[in-house]
């Protein structure tokens, strides 16, 4: 693995962690500040994009430790592609709760 692929990885690692944390914040205070009890998609959608994340982390961490250059090319594609899918989801529910709230 080359150092530019080694150091976007590190970056994928600590933004996909602190994204992780963002949505479990967000859920929690979306759930928190909801008037009534009822449970939305939101809140459903920002635990599945948390946890999305921490799959990707895991990715990008085995990707880094990883001594074959195929397993790694394998786990950091499918880094790539649950970081992709989470950011996707997070941005859609943010969408959903800002039309919500509003």
């Amino acid at each position: 693995m080359d150092s530019d692929t080694r150091e976007e990885l590190r970056h994928l690692l600590s933004t996909s962690g602190t994204m992780a944390g963002l949505c479990i914040t967000a859920a929690t205070l979306f759930a928190t500040l909801r008037k009534i009890d009822a449970k939305t998609i939101v809140d459903d959608i920002f635990v599945l994009s948390a946890l999305l994340f921490l799959l990707c982390t895991y990715c990008v961490f085995w990707a880094l430790r990883s001594r074959r250059p195929a397993t790694s090319r394998i786990l950091t594609r499918m880094a790539d592609l649950l970081f992709a899918v989470a950011l996707t989801a997070m941005v859609s529910a943010g969408f959903i709760m800002t039309y919500t709230l509003w």
